[in-house]
């Protein structure tokens, strides 16, 4: 009786979730289509017509191409080196001492807790030392720095596995990297899933960190085209909203395929095997 009356409210708070979510989505797809006088007469109405000369003007004026392979490509090399840190670096740790487990959790849990925006300045001038400013290579190597948050993620599921199959594989002669290579990462990869979305998330729509490390035009992301549109006292709205737009797309599509991976990895998480 009880999760019938809690039904209803339930759908209901769902829907005003939804529509939270939703509009917004809604007003930038629908402005894609009209011209700037229109958005700016009834940005909310649906367009007249199918215009489709936003899309035109941003395609010919902006290199989405290259851009779109510049993210791609240091998406996918940081998303390899942050799963494969943070995957050895938690079952190192599972190896451990309880003190030393504790101590490296304490020193992880401080320098994950510092923000990103106080460090700039001292991590400019270190890349500027290595060379590796304006390179998407030196990005890559900021954005490995998230393999903190993977190994937490990465340690709990760990954990939830008997320990018993690690002791098991080591009687039978296996060593460290042979337990990590034929046990661990088959036993952790919907973990492994989970994490990697959620990282390629952050990285695809991280707009501070290429903003401030990247200057030439040729290996800007396509975050940093989105910014074009917005000039020192305008702000080109529908040329805005179009490549907004062309930025969601592939991680929307992605998030939807992988949707059913995140929630398996996380419940299997949960439970104690």
């Amino acid at each position: 009786m009880r999760k019938q009356r809690s039904s209803p409210i339930l759908s209901l708070v769902m829907i005003l979730a939804a529509a939270v979510v939703g509009v917004p989505f809604y007003y930038i797809v629908v402005n894609t289509f009209k011209t700037q006088r229109e958005t700016s007469a009834s940005p909310l109405a649906p367009p007249t017509s199918l215009y489709l000369d936003n899309y035109v003007r941003v395609f010919e004026n902006t290199p989405i191409l290259q851009s779109f392979l510049n993210t791609v490509y240091v998406t996918a090399v940081s998303i390899v080196i942050m799963l494969v840190i943070g995957s050895m670096a938690a079952y190192a740790m599972l190896l451990r001492t309880n003190l030393i487990n504790r101590v490296a959790g304490v020193l992880l849990v401080i320098a994950f807790l510092v923000p990103g925006q106080a460090t700039l300045i001292p991590v400019y001038r270190i890349l500027v030392e290595l060379q590796l400013v304006d390179s998407l290579e030196g990005l890559i190597m900021l954005y490995t720095a998230g393999s903190i948050f993977c190994y937490f993620l990465i340690q709990g599921y760990l954990r939830s596995l008997p320990i018993s199959i690690f002791e098991a594989a080591r009687i039978d002669g296996a060593g460290p990297w042979q337990i990590y290579w034929r046990i661990v990462l088959p036993l952790i990869r919907p973990i492994l899933i989970t994490v990697g979305v959620f990282q390629t998330m952050w990285i695809w729509n991280d707009f501070i960190t290429p903003n401030v490390f990247i200057s030439s035009p040729d290996k800007q992301t396509l975050v940093l085209q989105v910014y074009k549109a917005v000039g020192e006292y305008s702000v080109d709205w529908p040329a805005f909203m179009t490549l907004s737009v062309i930025v969601l797309i592939p991680v929307v599509i992605f998030f939807i395929v992988m949707q059913r991976h995140i929630v398996n990895g996380l419940l299997q998480g949960s439970v104690k095997g």
